[in-house]
């Protein structure tokens, strides 16, 4: 168990609200509720959590809003709800920012997994690596910082996830089935959406021109590699 852990849950419908908030506290986290994005932006603002869940429909400003408020702030985990897996409600919400999704109805365990997987840190998995040096962009795992041209790029945790995997062996192929399993750490049924969404987010951030990568590339058929 988990414990310390404060998680923030935006939806306007109670039952769902308090079915959330009951399955969390059995986890031992605190849970804050908003039932509209104002009153989460209020909320997060005295209270900032470790992990926040967003439902798509809300009353005023909506899931996507409200993801790109707190995104320009924090980098902490947000978790999309839809009630449908609409690929584009799914891509629109990973885009606003969001580092997983959910669809209704969903179990209470389920929800608990993401939040502890979306709650790792990332470790060196090899030893000795205190910085990485792929042409112009610099990885510096223990520190948690990625510089481009020797500017510190603001990543979220799920994106610098991402990139340390991809550094960990420089060259190789990964696929898409195998960043699900190394970043997400969870079963995710082999949704490449969500790799191919944050491959997009972090291009625009690593790259020099994210139309034309040259470190985070695509391998046809196969899946990405990052090379210098």
């Amino acid at each position: 168990m988990t414990v310390g852990i404060r998680v923030l849950a935006v939806e306007d419908d109670e039952r769902i609200r308090a079915s959330v908030k009951l399955a969390l506290e059995d986890e031992g986290w605190i849970v804050d509720e908003a039932a509209s994005g104002e009153d989460a932006i209020a909320i997060f603002s005295k209270h900032p959590a470790d992990v926040v869940l967003i439902d798509i429909m809300l009353p005023g400003i909506d899931g996507f809003e409200l993801c790109r408020s707190i995104r320009k702030s924090s980098d902490v985990p947000i978790v999309m709800v839809t009630a449908r897996a609409d690929t584009h409600d799914v891509v629109a919400g990973l885009e606003a920012g969001a580092d997983d999704y959910l669809t209704k109805p969903f179990a209470p365990k389920e929800l608990a997994a993401r939040i502890r997987a979306l709650l790792r840190r990332v470790r060196p998995s090899k030893p000795g690596h205190s910085k990485l040096v792929f042409g112009n962009l610099e990885i510096i795992p223990d520190e948690g910082k990625v510089l481009l041209d020797n500017a510190e790029v603001e990543l979220t945790k799920t994106e610098f996830r991402l990139l340390c995997e991809l550094a960990n062996d420089p060259g190789g192929v990964f696929s898409r089935e195998l960043l699900l399993d190394k970043v997400w750490g969870y079963g995710y049924f082999g949704d490449g959406r969500l790799v191919d969404v944050h491959i997009r987010r972090l291009r625009m951030k690593v790259e020099t021109d994210p139309a034309n990568p040259t470190h985070v590339v695509t391998v046809r058929g196969l899946g990405y590699r990052l090379q210098s």
